[in-house]
């Protein structure tokens, strides 16, 4: 069925056609992602880091390198971070992938993104994410950057995925956020210490997180 129609039915209100668009945003992406045969790092970071900031140009340089070592690169599609991991991928003729929400804000599709998904649903968006990266990097960002370190640290933690590394990029910005789960979460004993040194490391150049996945995945 044409996906205008059934955006239409799923605007009735009805709980029944809104699983069909559901059913049909997933498949749509599984489609279009299956084709790219590209082993791909997803790159996190904040919509409003403006062009120019130390985290954007790591994270163009980042993607770029990334791309010469063999990996395509999915963002959110966005601005910030965002654009600057795909303009990296994209000026060195890498894979260059944007799952795109429309939000009220900061969410416009970055001009850089090559092969471009639409969503309409978080939850959808975030499955993609995960099903097509061998690694996370998460860069600098907001309450967004850090829902999506959480997912990919919850399933990594609870076996529902694949192991994958998930690397924070610069350690100034996420130390502070490491010793809150040292300080208060393992120490009260809500997660395990272990768990926060198994499942994520810290770099602080786009040299050492590139040096460190060449290390783990075998492409």
């Amino acid at each position: 069925m044409p996906q205008n129609i059934i955006d239409d039915l799923a605007a009735t209100g009805t709980e029944s056609w809104r699983t069909m668009r559901i059913m049909a945003e997933i498949v749509t992406a599984l489609d279009e992602l299956n084709s790219l045969h590209a082993n791909c790092v997803s790159i996190f970071g904040s919509a409003r880091s403006p062009v120019g900031s130390a985290e954007y140009q790591a994270a163009e340089k980042l993607a770029a390198m990334l791309v010469h070592a063999g990996y395509g690169i999915i963002t959110g599609g966005g601005p910030g971070v965002m654009e600057a991991a795909n303009k990296g991928a994209t000026e060195a003729n890498g894979v260059s992938v944007g799952l795109h929400i429309k939000l009220p804000y900061e969410q416009g599709c970055n001009k850089y993104v090559k092969t471009r998904l639409n969503f309409r649903y978080f939850f959808v968006r975030k499955f993609m994410f995960v099903k097509y990266a061998r690694a996370y990097v998460v860069m600098p960002g907001g309450m967004g950057t850090v829902d999506e370190l959480s997912e990919a640290f919850v399933l990594a933690q609870t076996g529902r995925t694949r192991p994958f590394p998930i690397v924070l990029y610069d350690s100034s910005f996420w130390n502070g956020f490491l010793e809150w789960l040292r300080n208060s979460m393992a120490a009260g004993g809500f997660i395990r210490e272990e768990e926060i040194s198994k499942l994520v490391v810290v770099r602080d150049t786009p040299e050492e997180v590139v040096d460190y996945l060449r290390k783990i995945i075998i492409l």
